[in-house]
């Protein structure tokens, strides 16, 4: 896919991308640590022209190489992407299902801009080649890490946005998104809320957590269950 390859048509970015963390920027030099491929490779991997790379490399610049590239962190271009992902997501859901009620709705907006599904995409987009990463974290296995992989997806959303304004930025969430959205809104993904649930307290405990039912209501066939999540004890 090609996905804004005409310049003269194209909405302006809003006002916001004039914020201060992309105004003074110098050009990246590759970390000592990780070595990740040009930006503008991955941008040509999917398939956007970009006016202004240097908002791509930082969204691919994680927190720990902020000292030894000179450059930002890709942290508020996640808050950034998140609102811009979530707005997407939201509105394509409304659009598609007139028939669903707004707790059904949320349900699967949920699952689809969870951590879990965003990094799988990132996987299958090879985006942890392009992180730019400290000596320690790459160490780690900071290219493979679920929720670096999530956050760094959101923030390549929003300089896509910032570059190439909504429209772009929609269409490339939508394209990436299409087949586990599909998935999603068919029930037929394989996340819950309590997968969710267990992944993440794994990821932060590296324990799983426990369950207890606490009460439940209702008749036989519409009961409702009360549980309680124990972590680490």
């Amino acid at each position: 896919m090609r996905l804004g390859a005409r310049r003269a048509k194209t909405n302006q970015p809003p006002a916001e991308e004039m914020a201060a963390d992309s105004a003074k920027r110098s050009p990246a030099k590759a970390p000592k640590a990780g070595l990740p491929l040009a930006p503008e490779a991955f941008a040509a991997h999917l398939g956007v022209e970009l006016h202004r790379p240097e908002l791509l490399r930082q969204a691919l610049t994680h927190k720990s190489a902020e000292q030894e590239v000179g450059l930002p962190s890709n942290e508020r271009l996640e808050f950034l992407g998140d609102a811009v992902l979530g707005l997407t997501i939201a509105a394509h859901l409304y659009r598609r299902h007139p028939e669903l009620a707004e707790g059904e709705l949320t349900k699967l907006k949920a699952v689809a801009v969870s951590e879990p599904v965003l990094a799988r995409v990132a996987e299958d987009l090879g985006l942890g080649k392009y992180l730019i990463l400290s000596r320690g974290e790459e160490q780690s296995g900071g290219r493979r890490r679920v929720s670096i992989l999530a956050d760094a997806l959101e923030a390549v959303f929003a300089a896509v946005y910032l570059d190439r304004g909504m429209a772009i930025a929609r269409r490339l969430i939508l394209t990436l998104l299409d087949e586990r959205l599909g998935a999603i809104e068919r029930s037929e993904h394989e996340l819950d809320y309590k997968t969710l649930l267990q992944e993440k307290i794994q990821e932060l405990h590296r324990t799983p957590p426990t369950y207890r039912l606490v009460d439940q209501s209702g008749p036989d066939h519409d009961r409702t269950f009360v549980a309680e999540v124990r972590v680490a004890g």
